[in-house]
């Protein structure tokens, strides 16, 4: 764990706060997070060949994952307002049978990165996917959410080892 002088979001007393970006500068930042859910086989089948009776499953779950990139700071209490560039979400087959990898991938211009977008995104994508399912899979699990890469901004360059 950082000491609290290394915790943006504390000030020197240890209280929460929004953190002041003004001085930083305006650059180009790019984020993408991943997730995983967790089913069984044949509904993960299901969903990849758009067989499922709520309807197409991915096609509303990327739409879901974009509003929520566009809404984070409306959940996430310490969140900048980020005027997003691009939000773009994709799905595909993990290499574990059952499992739908999700990918949420956030672009913006600002003083500040968009990886919680990023993680919003992925979550919500996959929530989403869940809920649509539920009926034929309750025991889906949504699990390994996570910032894979960032890019832009005074940290520079980062990429989870074995991403």
């Amino acid at each position: 764990m950082q000491p609290k002088s290394e915790l943006t979001h504390l000030d020197e007393q240890g209280r929460a706060r929004m953190v002041d970006v003004g001085a930083k500068n305006i650059t180009e930042r790019r984020a993408v997070a991943r997730a995983r859910l967790r089913t069984d086989q044949d509904t993960l089948t299901r969903i990849l060949e758009g067989n499922i009776p709520k309807g197409d499953v991915l096609a509303v779950a990327r739409i879901a994952g974009i509003m929520a990139a566009k809404q984070t700071p409306n959940l996430i209490p310490l969140c900048h307002p980020l005027p997003l560039s691009a939000v773009e979400i994709s799905f595909r087959a993990g290499s574990e049978p059952g499992v739908l990898e999700i990918e949420a991938t956030v672009a913006v211009t600002a003083r500040t990165g968009a990886e919680m977008e990023a993680m919003t995104a992925a979550s919500v994508a996959g929530l989403t996917v869940y809920d649509m399912c539920k009926a034929i899979d309750k025991s889906m699990m949504l699990t390994d959410v996570r910032l894979v890469a960032k890019s832009g901004g005074n940290s520079g360059e980062y990429r989870r080892a074995g991403e």
